[in-house]
């Protein structure tokens, strides 16, 4: 491991500034112990239905089976509201506010599905099925690339001769052959930082290796795009001296590798110092697309020091999907490049956490993936210059079971109307990772299908989008891994990063014949 100036791990007293800081540490203490929405439950709902939701003497299971007025949050919330007094249940939205009817809701919606918000899936076996799995319209099997990599694991990008590229967060950047051998370290890259914490398995740090991209004309120019956290080695206010507290940005980078080097590196974007912040990078963001005319889309996630500041400010490059020239200029046609005090880069904003960032070719839109709080993960269509609403709305709640809506901390009025609604919106969340659009031969039944990665719920999804609408979702794999990033090969098959304490894995389908 590369080693940077700023290697201490950070005592308890700097962890839980950290976490406080970023507006999550109430969330994550208590989930500790105890899913936090659990005691409305217990006081409200359950001597009727039990406290495990199996149901009770006079109520019927919430769990294990259909429920006859539909089991989506919008079901379970309306049930809730107007209750069904001719069987005995009471409606409760006299009794409870809006926002607990909607954590109820997303509670009993998350039990049904076994998606408990305390386990994030970090220690579940890690076994890959061998037998063919049967979808929808196509069978596939699941073939092993790669095994033995770092637990956390951020990016992979398959290359034209069969190597594959992988950003190993606090590792860096290295190769996977075609039979699965990983290369040593790629040197000279940007460098990384072992600095941070553990809470639940997730990794809290700071200096990390994010997203790799070949350009799109790679073969012929051999830029490879790197987008990471920049560790700060002068920001002037002497925290980073004492190792306590290190400053990261996002920044992105092109080079080339030779002989295992990496070699004749560009800095394509990056922003001021002033804009450094100790925000672990699990709240960076860090994806790359690439459009065919010769622009670079990244994203940059809740970097300021809480999780609602500067998103909405134009001034900040927090919350933004961000738009460059491939040579890093600025756009001239950029919505914001001539409004006064705005980062001239900015594309869209009011995103929370970025995750998946990519460009449909055919109906030539840029489309991402983010994680709401707990509910509100959303697939959205990012058009220029729009509002995707974080932190003044969400359809999701926030960890302690609040509304979101920080606009009355901010002091910012806002019309719902002028904020961009989810073409997907995934609640419970699964914890939405990366994604492709399908547009390869060897699935032809999938071609322009949305190929979506989960976290917390481990499982695979073919999404359906006609004309901006989303009209189905399949599951495709069920209880697999943590799917860190999905990307499609030039040989067409679709590949995964699965991540794993034990040691993360490349995978990938391959359709039965």
């Amino acid at each position: 491991m590369k080693k940077g100036p700023f290697l201490k791990i950070l005592s308890i007293t700097t962890a839980v500034l950290i976490l406080s800081s970023i507006g999550i540490y109430y969330g994550i203490s208590r989930a500790l112990s105890s899913d936090p929405f659990m005691p409305l439950y217990v006081e409200n709902c359950s001597s009727c239905h039990g406290e495990d939701m199996a149901g009770g003497a006079l109520g019927r299971p919430l769990v294990g089976g259909a429920l006859v007025h539909g089991d989506t949050v919008a079901d379970l919330s309306a049930s809730i509201a107007r209750g069904f007094p001719q069987k005995g249940m009471p409606g409760w939205s006299d009794t409870l506010s809006e926002a607990e009817i909607r954590s109820l809701a997303i509670l009993i919606a998350e039990r049904r599905v076994n998606r408990r918000f305390t386990d994030f899936r970090t220690s579940q076996p890690l076994e890959i099925p061998l037998e063919p799995i049967k979808t929808e319209l196509a069978t596939f099997r699941l073939e092993i690339v790669a095994t033995g990599l770092d637990p956390f694991p951020f990016s992979i990008a398959p290359l034209p001769d069969g190597n594959i590229l992988l950003t190993e967060k606090k590792r860096g950047l290295s190769v996977i052959s075609p039979h699965g051998v990983q290369s040593a370290l790629i040197e000279h890259t940007p460098k990384t930082s072992d600095v941070g914490f553990e809470v639940l398995g997730l990794d809290y740090g700071l200096g990390w290796h994010l997203d790799v991209k070949p350009h799109p004309d790679y073969p012929h120019n051999g830029w490879i795009y790197l987008l990471h956290t920049d560790l700060c080695s002068g920001c002037g206010d002497g925290e980073e001296e004492d190792g306590l507290i290190p400053k990261t940005m996002n920044r992105l980078v092109r080079g080339r590798i030779k002989d295992g080097a990496w070699v004749d590196e560009e800095v394509i974007w990056r922003v001021a110092r002033e804009f450094y912040t100790s925000m672990p990078d699990i709240a960076a963001g860090g994806r790359i697309a690439f459009d065919p005319e010769g622009y670079v889309f990244l994203s940059v996630g809740i970097k300021a020091l809480s999780n609602y500041l500067g998103v909405q400010d134009l001034a900040t490059p927090y919350g933004k999907i961000h738009r460059i020239r491939d040579d890093g200029e600025i756009p001239t046609d950029n919505p914001f490049i001539d409004t006064p005090g705005a980062q001239s880069s900015i594309w869209s904003y009011g995103h929370r956490s970025p995750q998946g960032l990519e460009f449909d070719p055919v109906s030539r839109q840029l489309w991402g993936s983010e994680m709401g709080p707990r509910g509100g993960d959303e697939i959205n269509l990012l058009e220029a210059g729009r509002n995707y609403g974080w932190p003044l709305y969400s359809k999701g709640v926030d960890y302690d079971g609040t509304p979101v809506e920080y606009w009355k901390d901010l002091g910012i009025e806002f019309n719902l109307n002028d904020i961009e609604q989810p073409v997907v919106d995934l609640t419970p969340s699964p914890a939405v990772s990366s994604f492709v659009i399908y547009d390869a031969d060897l699935f032809p039944a999938w071609r322009g299908s949305f190929i979506v990665g989960s976290l917390k719920a481990t499982e695979l999804y073919r999404v359906v989008i006609e004309d901006g609408v989303h009209v189905h979702t399949e599951l495709l794999l069920r209880d697999l891994a943590r799917i860190r990033d999905v990307e499609i090969g030039y040989d067409g098959l679709i590949y995964l990063l699965l991540e794993h304490e034990t040691g993360s894995q490349i995978v990938r389908l391959a359709p039965m014949v």
